[in-house]
Protein backbone atom coordinates (compact mmCIF):
# COMPACT_ATOMS: atom_id res chain seq x y z
CA UNK A 1 0.00 0.00 0.00
CA UNK A 2 3.02 2.63 1.05
CA UNK A 3 4.68 1.30 -1.96
CA UNK A 4 1.58 2.22 -4.20
CA UNK A 5 1.48 5.79 -2.76
CA UNK A 6 4.89 6.33 -3.19
CA UNK A 7 4.65 5.81 -6.53
CA UNK A 8 1.30 7.93 -7.51
CA UNK A 9 3.64 10.74 -5.54
CA UNK A 10 6.67 10.00 -7.49
CA UNK A 11 4.27 10.45 -10.88
CA UNK A 12 2.58 13.68 -9.72
CA UNK A 13 5.99 15.27 -8.84
CA UNK A 14 7.32 14.07 -12.11
CA UNK A 15 4.21 15.64 -14.01
CA UNK A 16 5.32 18.80 -11.91
CA UNK A 17 8.56 19.01 -12.59
CA UNK A 18 7.94 18.24 -16.79
CA UNK A 19 5.36 21.33 -16.49
CA UNK A 20 8.11 23.57 -15.06
CA UNK A 21 10.97 22.69 -17.18
CA UNK A 22 7.73 23.17 -20.25
CA UNK A 23 7.64 27.02 -19.43
CA UNK A 24 11.55 27.47 -18.32
CA UNK A 25 13.30 30.17 -20.66
CA UNK A 26 16.35 28.72 -22.27
CA UNK A 27 19.19 30.04 -20.27
CA UNK A 28 17.61 28.40 -16.79
CA UNK A 29 17.30 24.94 -18.70
CA UNK A 30 20.78 24.18 -18.43
CA UNK A 31 20.56 25.02 -14.37
CA UNK A 32 17.34 22.81 -14.20
CA UNK A 33 18.63 19.56 -16.37
CA UNK A 34 21.86 20.16 -14.37
CA UNK A 35 23.20 17.09 -12.55
CA UNK A 36 23.13 18.90 -9.24
CA UNK A 37 20.07 21.30 -10.64
CA UNK A 38 16.55 21.55 -8.72
CA UNK A 39 15.40 18.13 -10.13
CA UNK A 40 17.88 16.41 -7.69
CA UNK A 41 18.63 15.50 -3.51
CA UNK A 42 22.15 17.03 -4.74
CA UNK A 43 20.35 20.74 -4.88
CA UNK A 44 17.62 20.33 -2.22
CA UNK A 45 19.84 19.13 0.56
CA UNK A 46 22.39 21.88 0.45
CA UNK A 47 19.79 24.53 0.25
CA UNK A 48 18.07 23.45 3.28
CA UNK A 49 21.17 23.44 5.14
CA UNK A 50 22.00 26.96 5.06
CA UNK A 51 19.58 26.75 7.77
CA UNK A 52 22.42 25.84 9.96
CA UNK A 53 24.26 29.16 8.88
CA UNK A 54 21.26 31.18 9.70
CA UNK A 55 21.15 29.47 13.14
CA UNK A 56 25.02 30.16 13.86
CA UNK A 57 24.85 33.59 12.69
CA UNK A 58 21.79 33.91 15.13
CA UNK A 59 23.88 32.61 17.75
CA UNK A 60 25.96 35.70 17.81
CA UNK A 61 23.67 37.13 19.47
CA UNK A 62 23.87 34.64 22.40
CA UNK A 63 26.42 35.21 25.06
CA UNK A 64 29.95 33.31 24.65
CA UNK A 65 29.58 31.55 27.96
CA UNK A 66 25.91 30.07 26.46
CA UNK A 67 27.77 28.48 23.16
CA UNK A 68 28.43 25.14 22.78
CA UNK A 69 32.60 24.27 22.08
CA UNK A 70 31.88 20.48 20.94
CA UNK A 71 28.77 21.94 18.73
CA UNK A 72 30.78 24.65 17.05
CA UNK A 73 33.64 22.18 16.87
CA UNK A 74 31.47 20.17 14.81
CA UNK A 75 29.98 22.94 12.71
CA UNK A 76 33.41 23.61 11.74
CA UNK A 77 34.91 20.07 11.32
CA UNK A 78 31.84 19.26 9.14
CA UNK A 79 32.11 22.18 6.93
CA UNK A 80 35.66 21.84 6.22
CA UNK A 81 35.50 18.20 5.23
CA UNK A 82 32.16 18.75 3.30
CA UNK A 83 33.81 21.71 1.42
CA UNK A 84 36.24 20.21 0.06
CA UNK A 85 34.70 17.01 -0.67
CA UNK A 86 32.10 19.27 -2.91
CA UNK A 87 35.09 19.90 -5.39
CA UNK A 88 36.02 16.07 -5.44
CA UNK A 89 33.01 14.75 -6.13
CA UNK A 90 31.23 14.32 -9.74
CA UNK A 91 29.39 16.49 -10.23
CA UNK A 92 31.06 19.60 -8.70
CA UNK A 93 28.21 20.72 -6.31
CA UNK A 94 29.04 24.61 -5.90
CA UNK A 95 26.06 24.52 -4.08
CA UNK A 96 27.43 22.28 -1.63
CA UNK A 97 30.54 24.07 -1.13
CA UNK A 98 29.28 27.52 -0.26
CA UNK A 99 26.96 26.32 2.06
CA UNK A 100 29.79 24.06 3.88
CA UNK A 101 31.75 27.40 3.67
CA UNK A 102 29.46 29.27 5.94
CA UNK A 103 28.89 26.01 7.89
CA UNK A 104 33.07 26.32 8.39
CA UNK A 105 32.86 30.16 8.78
CA UNK A 106 30.37 30.14 11.63
CA UNK A 107 31.73 27.14 13.71
CA UNK A 108 35.04 28.99 13.43
CA UNK A 109 33.81 32.18 14.17
CA UNK A 110 31.94 30.80 17.81
CA UNK A 111 35.01 28.72 18.61
CA UNK A 112 37.12 31.85 18.71
CA UNK A 113 34.13 33.59 20.63
CA UNK A 114 34.21 30.74 22.85
CA UNK A 115 38.41 30.75 23.48
CA UNK A 116 38.19 34.46 23.67
CA UNK A 117 35.76 34.41 26.70
CA UNK A 118 37.46 31.66 28.41
CA UNK A 119 40.89 32.80 27.89
CA UNK A 120 39.52 36.30 29.68
CA UNK A 121 38.00 34.64 32.43
CA UNK A 122 39.61 35.84 36.20
CA UNK A 123 41.77 33.01 37.09
CA UNK A 124 40.73 31.13 40.22
CA UNK A 125 44.03 31.07 43.15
Amino acid sequence: MAGAVARAAGKAWNKVLDRVEAVLPEKLQKIWVHPAGPKTVFFWAPTFKWGLVIAGIADIARPADKLSASQSTALAATGTIWSRYSLVIIPVNYNLFSVNVFVAATGYFQLARIYNHRKNLPKEV
